[in-house]
């Protein structure tokens, strides 16, 4: 049963049979053949098809959140039975929104040294995909915003505050300056992440609100070209302190605060709200919360 309701989870996450069974690592008539085999123990049909995938029925949506809630608590009976025999191992899985990635090795260094025999899978990704990721049971945990958009049902503890920087060259535009206004900052060329990226969005409202229509000369998912870019010295962009700080900021490249306002967005861990928490996952929130009290990452 166990199987048939990953086959389900797969084939709503792909939205194609093919897809998802080379997701669950089977073939396409196996998994065609679980689904169909579930179907008939519910005594219901589960997903509109013809030779192609067609969506869920509103029976099969109904089933799915189900599935994902019973596939989760297996996964963790299992993890917990592991652990009870075996102590703490295998692998956690964590995808972190790209402008946050400074701060990972602030919990995984300490998680580590407390249990060796975890293994870490780190993914960048934006925050609308480490969402789905996790209520796809795909990741164990992730990093994203916490203040900013819904979360949903998530277990969040907060980790560090995340506050903005110009980063330009010393000779460009602003760049003499000890401290600038999102009005000045609106007035220059910008690169910027893409819009898929919450960060984006967080600094296109902000520049908006300065009086400006947000026109990036340069936009990239990556955080490493945008501040390659600078580096170069003709271009300018707004990142997060922290992430400016992890980089390496150094003459004649300068990180100058943004004020007026002075805006500051929550950072934070999401896991599974879910009793009881995967053992590695829990060993995860301990340290989070570790972290957050021990205000290395600061306010």
């Amino acid at each position: 049963m166990i199987e048939k309701l990953e086959f389900l989870i797969a084939v709503a996450k792909e939205k194609s049979f093919s897809r998802a069974a080379e997701t669950c690592g089977v073939t396409q008539p196996t998994l065609s053949a679980g689904v169909k085999q579930l179907e008939d123990t519910l005594g219901v049909l589960l997903v509109n098809r013809s030779s192609r995938f067609h969506g869920l029925t509103a029976e099969g949506e109904r089933v799915l959140e189900w599935a994902k809630r019973i596939v989760g608590d297996a996964r963790a009976m299992r993890q917990e039975v592991r652990t009870l025999k075996e102590g703490l191992s295998g692998q956690l899985k964590i995808a972190v929104i790209p402008t946050a990635l400074g701060i990972v090795s602030a919990l995984t260094t300490p998680y580590r040294e407390k249990h060796p025999g975890v293994r870490f899978s780190i993914l960048s990704a934006s925050s609308a995909e480490v969402l789905s990721m996790l209520d796809n049971l795909e990741i164990d945990a992730g990093i994203t915003y916490l203040d900013n958009e819904p979360l949903g049902r998530v277990r969040a503890v907060p980790l560090c505050a995340e506050r903005y920087r110009l980063l330009t060259f010393a000779d460009n535009p602003l760049g003499d300056r000890d401290r600038v206004t999102w009005e000045e900052v609106a007035r220059i060329d910008l690169c910027l992440l893409t819009p898929d990226m919450q960060n984006r969005r967080i600094v296109e409202r902000l520049l908006r609100d300065a009086g400006a229509e947000p026109a990036p000369i340069l936009e990239s998912n990556s955080v490493i070209l945008l501040f390659d870019h600078v580096k170069s010295g003709r271009w300018a962009t707004i990142l997060p302190e922290k992430l400016a700080k992890t980089l390496g900021v150094a003459a004649p490249l300068r990180a100058i605060p943004i004020v007026e306002p002075e805006a500051v967005h929550k950072i934070g861990l999401v896991a599974p709200l879910r009793d009881p928490v995967i053992p590695l996952v829990a060993a995860l929130v301990a340290e989070a919360k570790k972290l957050a009290d021990s205000r290395i990452l600061g306010d």
